[in-house]
């Protein structure tokens, strides 16, 4: 069976074909909010060509509620024949939420922590680099999703300096070559690029300290497409997931039909 996985986030959507639990194919695409259902259906068609044929369940999880509406009535329009799973509240996902309101907790994130359960073990921690947001989540010991944080994204750090700064610019998202710069554009990567890798480090700590484990007990994930700019800077992680929130969708597929 091949599975059409779509990861909706506020920047981009990251869209995968899994057979047997591994990535076969993979796409990332704008989310743009102003596509229509019939949009995102062409999208999908000119992205998977031959691929679409073999895929027999859809799994979607979406961070942008006017993005979702699309893909719903995108689903029941375009692929009425398909199975499909829409990761919401009621969908069956295994992982307790032990959140003040767990209904608030974005789907996406529910989603990682049940994968990084499920192929890693707790406690584990799941840093999700993002463009948007930089979202750290904490998985128990017993799987349970015991809660997180969020930090403003890399790229959206980096538009705001642009905006916000005069004589700043925008610059590629590159390691520079010291962290003491020597010219504006290297001064902005060392500062968004050893500066997340800084707090993320201070944040996975401070989250061992009050889980009250040893840190070499702890997992701790890094997964999201800018993961990469910053993972050979930071100590703290133990492994590399770049497909977590894929394979997490893939099981609550498997979990609901």
């Amino acid at each position: 069976m091949s599975l059409l996985a779509a990861d909706i986030g506020n920047s981009h959507t990251v869209l995968g074909i899994l057979e047997g639990g591994d990535v076969v194919a993979d796409w990332r695409i704008a989310t743009e909010e102003r596509r229509t259902a019939d949009d995102w259906a062409v999208v999908l068609r000119g992205l998977l060509e031959d691929d679409l044929d073999r895929v027999t369940g859809i799994a979607v999880c979406s961070t942008v509620p006017a993005v979702l509406h699309e893909w719903r009535e995108m689903l029941a329009g375009h692929f009425p024949d398909v199975q499909r799973v829409v990761v919401e509240p009621g969908v069956r996902t295994g992982v307790p939420v032990l959140m003040d309101n767990p209904r608030e907790v974005g789907s996406d994130r529910i989603i990682n922590a049940l994968a990084a359960a499920t192929d890693y073990g707790g406690p584990a921690i799941v840093v999700d680099f993002g463009g948007t947001a930089t979202t750290f989540d904490v998985v128990s010991a017993r799987g349970q999703y015991v809660g997180g944080a969020i930090a403003p994204g890399i790229e959206i750090s980096l538009e705001a300096l642009g905006r916000r700064g005069a004589q700043l610019r925008k610059v590629e998202l590159l390691r520079p070559r010291a962290v003491i710069a020597k010219n504006t554009v290297e001064a902005l990567q060392s500062g968004m690029v050893f500066g997340v890798a800084s707090q993320v480090e201070g944040i996975v700590a401070r989250m061992i300290d009050e889980l009250g484990v040893a840190s070499a007990d702890v997992h701790v994930i890094a997964t999201g497409y800018l993961a990469p700019l910053v993972l050979e800077e930071c100590r703290c992680f133990t492994d590399h997931a770049p497909w977590l929130t894929l394979r997490g969708l893939e099981m609550v597929f498997a979990r609901n039909t």
